[in-house]
């Protein structure tokens, strides 16, 4: 995790009912770091926790970043505490922009599928797609059309179709929509997990998974992380030589905590990044959802909320 930045609240409005927008811009005035399309960040709320939010929009003219937060139903304190505490001129600290959600520029067109406030990372897709005049459709799937954030915000150069549960009967048509994408295209899908489900369901009959995209809001309730029964297994940490044993039941953040050791994490469900450590000896098991083939491959990165040791210790850059 690198350095917190001091960001401030310039603009805080509704941007639909239980979503709010909020624009921040460096404490300092000075230019902000880029965000590529789906990019997030970590957000260090003043009640001290931390949150990932999505920037659906870069201004390098206004140097800041837009994100938007929906209220959860039942909020565990983030969401909770932007709706009902945070005023304008609030300072934040917040992380910089990171990408588990890319776009890949070489397709044909896109094809956008976003619920509620998985509208975020979407609409910065649909704002490349515009600025690089990409064909794209998207369909928004809302529980009421008074929830679809963002709507007037969509540039041209595409189609949207909105499903609103309260004005159509039954379950959007993942089919009809999917059906459209061809060899060169590609799919995103960013909601909630039933929603993300249903569509992996549907893309697997005529899509290679390679065109298939997904920005998971939480872990999956099953997973094939896992190979097997867990072990326990020693971590020592470089920067100190202390040694720490992780038994069966612990997770290496729960083990660190325990010993006073304090590290930046978030999700605790291998979602965010929040808890990435660099690895210096040993071989991670990694249960994460974030990380590249390429980088699991690497064996030079874990996320320590979630990933365990397939060797008998692991050496961490701590």
């Amino acid at each position: 995790m690198g350095a917190w930045n001091r960001a401030r609240v310039k603009t805080l409005q509704r941007a639909a009912h239980a979503v709010l927008d909020i624009q921040l811009v460096a404490d300092d005035g000075q230019p902000l770091p880029e965000a590529q399309a789906g990019s997030h960040i970590d957000v260090r709320l003043p009640n001290g926790l931390i949150r990932q939010y999505s920037i659906h929009e870069y201004s390098f003219e206004a140097a800041s970043y837009s994100i938007g937060v929906g209220l959860s139903e039942p909020s565990r304190g983030g969401s909770a505490f932007i709706h009902e505490r945070l005023e304008v001129g609030d300072v934040l600290e917040i992380g910089a922009p990171r990408n588990n959600f890319p776009i890949e520029p070489g397709a044909r067109s896109y094809l956008f599928i976003a619920g509620g406030i998985g509208i975020t990372p979407i609409l910065s897709m649909i704002r490349w797609c515009a600025a690089n005049s990409k064909p794209w459709a998207l369909l928004y799937c809302v529980r009421s059309r008074a929830r679809a954030a963002y709507i007037e915000y969509l540039p041209g150069g595409g189609k949207l179709v909105l499903h609103a549960d309260d004005e159509q009967a039954g379950r959007p048509d993942l089919q009809t929509f999917l059906r459209q994408a061809c060899a060169d295209d590609q799919v995103y899908c960013c909601g909630p997990a039933l929603l993300m489900d249903a569509v992996g369901n549907v893309a697997q009959g005529y899509l290679p998974s390679a065109q298939v995209h997904f920005e998971l809001f939480s872990a999956p309730e099953s997973s094939a992380q896992q190979d097997g029964p867990n072990k326990s297994f020693i971590v020592e940490l470089a920067q100190s030589g202390f040694e720490l044993t992780v038994p069966a039941d612990s997770s290496l953040l729960d083990v660190l905590e325990a010993a006073g050791i304090l590290v930046p994490y978030s999700c605790r469900e291998g979602l965010c990044r929040t808890c990435e450590c660099e690895v210096l000896e040993g071989e991670v098991d990694h249960r994460d959802y974030v990380l590249s083939d390429a980088e699991r491959a690497s064996n030079k990165v874990m996320l320590q909320c979630v990933s365990r040791a397939k060797s008998e210790k692991l050496v961490l850059d701590l």
